[in-house]
């Protein structure tokens, strides 16, 4: 019987490295294959250290010399023109734009599952797998999206466009397994990054400074203006609505008699409108550009809604909208509700659905 042909996504790490080692020993024929998506040339820290991120280029080297050791074909595709036009300009856009925009989940849709993921179909493979802490189940001639078993790395939320094409040639073989139980794994297969670190922040923004990088890519001083109370009252001045997000509270430079919080930003006006803590909170929101795992709901449908990553899911009301848009009706109101994030709908661990929050 002809082995069933998998294209492992390897960014280096030591949870796709795993991936690709496990389905290599269950029997798949599994090609490595990394994404070089971004020029971290101008990116080096004092005294030659780099920066703790994914896809550098010490990350591409560590993929090459797993996939050796694990003795596999790889390969290194160049999306840094994609890069740039799907995932680090709508970056920019949405934070000028006033929204808070989630990268990671840009590049998962566009990337990863729709250009690496056509990619492994034009090397006649089966699959595309990846090191994510979600899985793919079927139920009868649908397939669903699910946690992760370990609640502390799941990565749903950030998986929520996936469609029923893709899913049905994407493999997550870490879905079911903690991050100890991946490292014995990396152990036991003498994985040269066993004891890798956890890469951290925007790939593209390895100081963590995003303020600099949007100023360098788009310039400054386009978009300073007032610094505005929810009463109407001017209490200074900003340099940029793009420094300033939905619930912050730190680095507002201004003065008042209780603790005031970013609660929303004017772009129209070039106004970062602050509040009391009472104002951040809000009972509904709308989304566009909706992806459902379910049949598209034509009534109002009962759910469970996470606003952001790190968000306990909370009981809310979904309202079909026209042009794949909705309202969301939370049963209680939430805080920091942020434009430009997305909101995920789960049914216990399973995801039905999501958008992006308006």
């Amino acid at each position: 019987m002809k082995k069933q042909r998998v294209v492992v996504a390897m960014s280096g790490g030591v949870d796709s490295s795993v991936t690709a080692a496990l389905l290599k020993e269950q029997g798949y024929e599994v090609i490595g294959m990394t994404m070089q998506i971004w020029d971290y040339s101008n990116f080096t820290a004092e005294h030659g250290e780099t920066f703790g991120t994914c896809c550098s280029l010490d990350d591409v080297y560590d993929a090459r010399r797993v996939a050796e050791q694990i003795d596999i074909p790889f390969y290194v595709i160049n999306f840094e023109k994609e890069f740039q036009r799907e995932v680090i300009d709508r970056f920019c856009e949405d934070y000028f734009a006033g929204r808070t925009p989630n990268p990671c989940v840009l590049c998962n849709q566009v990337l990863k599952f729709e250009m690496l993921l056509r990619k492994a179909r034009e090397l006649e493979a089966d699959f595309l797998a990846t090191g994510h802490y979600a899985s793919i189940e079927r139920e009868g001639e649908s397939f669903f999206l699910r946690k992760g078993l370990d609640q502390s790395k799941d990565q749903s939320y950030f998986l929520f466009t996936l469609t029923q094409e893709q899913m049905a040639h994407t493999l997550f073989p870490l879905g079911q397994m903690t991050k100890d139980e991946v490292r014995q794994h990396a152990a036991r297969f003498n994985l040269r990054v066993a004891e890798k670190a956890e890469s951290q922040d925007i790939c593209f923004v390895p100081d963590g400074d995003y303020v600099r990088f949007l100023e360098e890519e788009r310039g400054s001083g386009q978009l300073d203006g007032d610094i505005v109370h929810v009463s109407g009252k001017v209490l200074g001045t900003h340099q940029g609505i793009y420094r300033y997000t939905v619930g912050q509270r730190k680095g507002l430079g201004i003065g008042w008699t209780a603790p005031l919080f970013v609660v929303g930003i004017d772009v129209e006006k070039k106004q970062v409108i602050v509040g009391e803590k009472e104002h951040l909170s809000r009972s509904e929101l709308l989304i566009d550009g909706c992806n459902w795992s379910i049949p598209t709901p034509e009534a109002p449908l009962s759910t469970h809604c996470r606003i952001r990553y790190r968000h306990q899911e909370v009981p809310a009301r979904v309202e079909p909208l026209p042009n794949r848009q909705a309202r969301i009706v939370f049963e209680a109101p939430q805080k920091g509700i942020t434009p430009g994030q997305a909101a995920v709908f789960y049914e216990g661990d399973k995801v039905i659905g999501g958008g992006w929050i308006q």
